[in-house]
């Protein structure tokens, strides 16, 4: 397991981001590491992060990895979802809306918060994409984008599951990890890995 330290906004925007990870990527492709054997995991803005690379690295030509999980991810910049209204107040984990738009300031200029690269659910995936999974909880500000990338997804063809979970947070994996739906997630993301990988 590889964690990357890439740089943080406002130090660096989306377009350098995506790129120091895939700078990874191919360093440790360089030390041998297949692609047939690697999986990309990203949770809140790093599961946009992730999802932004991976989509940067088929239109560049580099290959992609054999499967990519997505947890609570950030996938849309715009805060155009419904739920980043209609779920405002029920996650306590949600930033308020003048800090979620400093937070896509600090990751993305205005002009760019639709580029695919800064906010994936914008993006074309009928040329293909990993097989995915999506999980996070049904009180989530950000559920809409979770379910507008799975249908996109599914829409394109690509292998794709959105698990999501009753009552949960953002990143409630993470952050309450003893929780029973915290678990049933954990083990679907391994046996999700399990048949992607082919352990």
């Amino acid at each position: 397991m590889i964690s990357v330290d890439y740089t943080l906004a406002p130090f660096a925007k989306y377009d350098q981001m995506s790129d120091q990870v895939i700078a990874a990527i191919q360093a440790l492709r360089s030390d041998g590491q297949r692609l047939s054997d690697t999986a990309i995991y990203g949770d809140a803005s790093g599961g946009g992060l992730a999802a932004a690379a991976v989509l940067k690295m088929r239109d560049r030509g580099l290959g992609m990895p054999a499967a990519i999980v997505l947890v609570s991810p950030w996938l849309d910049v715009t805060a155009s979802g419904d739920t980043e209204t209609t779920l405002r107040t029920a996650d306590p984990n949600a930033l308020d809306e003048r800090h979620a738009r400093q937070a896509a300031a600090a990751y993305a200029a205005l002009e760019h918060h639709k580029d695919p690269y800064a906010s994936p659910v914008y993006g074309d995936y009928a040329t293909g994409f990993p097989p995915t999974l999506i999980q996070g909880g049904l009180k989530e500000v950000l559920l809409s984008g979770f379910v507008r990338m799975y249908q996109a997804l599914d829409t394109a063809g690509v292998t794709v599951k959105l698990d999501l979970y009753e009552g949960m947070i953002h990143n409630f994996p993470d952050r309450i990890p003893d929780a029973p739906e915290a678990i049933a997630a954990r083990q679907k993301m391994r046996a999700f890995l399990h048949q992607h990988l082919g352990l």
